[in-house]
């Protein structure tokens, strides 16, 4: 059972438009062509999830080294969840040691922290931290594999599939344009990535006499302004690849171009890319991410209510020079929410529309842990419902 809330938002006055279907590029319907020379490519705004251009955005190609976007997600819910922390030390296998192509040259034994693995990754694309990293969080490369494949599913990626942490050429590993937005989307969540990725130059092992420069592998994080990540790819089977995300202005964008023949050539049709969202299109903030919506009753907690948060900035996507107003807010929560709950536990969705039409639909998560109830607090709280009559004089 589930109950509904639904509430005109008549009061607000946005002025900017809600952008009419016909307003998208999606497919490349409007006849633009702004990845000519990419295999694949799509373009989406990061709030909504809507897509603003796409070319063959699920045709099933190599990701390259864009594999590490879903690695580094896995880093970032281990982290999250308390699996890891930023300054443990992480020890390197013979197997991570032995990765070929991009590398920081770890050696076997070789320990290194969660923060620095994750910086080789993020700015060197590092396979042999990948791997490191991998073998930490599920205690084999197939482990891990096989964490990868599950994440997969539970975002509804329909055309991916890896065989590796690293992106390395494997037979059966592959994934789309519109599969890698929506993995950037879900790392994009944890706001501290791109401290990371944003980074264009970094160091490791800085107080040795191994001291180690790193340069991030994309050059837009450099040359084109708001670019703070995410991943490039190359082998020669995918050819030249990158995920890029920028933000200007409070909106935050998603460009993947799949099987460029030249990294100039990827480079330019993500900043074409980049162009077209930022020159067409704005997203107006309705709520920020962490904003609590409403407080639920939970059953057998520690905890008699829990407040409900957005998991996300709830935003609505506009073409510029229009306006619209009285938005219909509907949030959606479970009924009775029991203990334990987790924090950040999915529990239901808010959803924004415009005359019948859904603009957003965003998740709604619980803010804090709630503990099931031990039997003595549940019968000192039962018992809190029974006053003894005083005595009368």
């Amino acid at each position: 059972m589930k109950r509904i809330f639904v509430g005109l938002m008549s009061c607000i006055l946005v002025t900017f438009a809600v952008l009419p279907a016909r307003g998208f590029a999606e497919e490349g319907k409007s006849g633009l062509e702004l990845a000519k020379e990419a295999k694949s490519a799509i373009l989406i705004e990061a709030d909504t999830g809507k897509v603003l251009y796409a070319k063959q955005p699920d045709k099933k190609l190599p990701p390259a080294s864009m594999t590490k976007i879903m690695t580094m997600l896995l880093i970032m819910e281990a982290l999250n969840d308390g699996r890891l922390s930023w300054d443990e030390k992480v020890r390197t296998s013979e197997h991570a040691a032995s990765m070929g192509g991009s590398q920081v040259f770890l050696e076997p034994g070789e320990k290194m922290t969660v923060k620095d693995m994750l910086k080789a990754i993020a700015i060197g694309s590092a396979n042999d931290a990948s791997m490191a990293m991998a073998e930490k969080i599920g205690g084999s490369e197939e482990a891990f594999v096989k964490m990868m494949n599950e994440k997969a599913e539970k975002l509804g990626l329909q055309h991916t599939h890896f065989e590796n942490p690293t992106g390395l050429p494997a037979e059966n590993h592959y994934s789309s344009a519109r599969d890698m937005a929506k993995i950037a989307r879900a790392l994009l969540a944890y706001d501290k990535i791109t401290e990371y990725t944003g980074k264009y130059e970094d160091y490791l092992r800085e107080d040795t006499d191994e001291k180690f420069w790193l340069v991030n592998t994309n050059r837009l994080v450099k040359f084109y302004p708001g670019v703070d990540g995410l991943k490039t790819g190359y082998t020669n089977k995918a050819k030249f690849c990158l995920t890029a995300t920028a933000k200007k202005d409070g909106m935050r964008v998603i460009a993947v171009v799949m099987g460029a023949d030249t990294a100039k050539a990827r480079n330019n049709e993500v900043s074409n890319m980049l162009d077209y969202a930022f020159g067409h299109f704005q997203s107006k903030q309705i709520y920020a991410k962490g904003t609590v919506v409403e407080t639920s009753h939970v059953d057998k907690g520690v905890m008699n209510e829990v407040p409900i948060v957005t998991a996300r900035n709830v935003s609505v996507l506009t073409k510029k020079g229009e306006s619209v107003k009285n938005l219909d807010k509907s949030i959606v929560v479970k009924e009775h929410l029991r203990a334990p709950l987790k924090k950040g536990q999915k529990v239901g969705k808010l959803v924004l529309k415009k005359d019948g039409k859904t603009l957003s639909e965003t998740p709604l998560v619980t803010k804090t842990d709630v503990p099931r109830a031990s039997w003595w607090n549940l019968f000192k709280h039962a018992g809190s419902f029974f006053v003894l009559p005083s005595k009368a004089h």
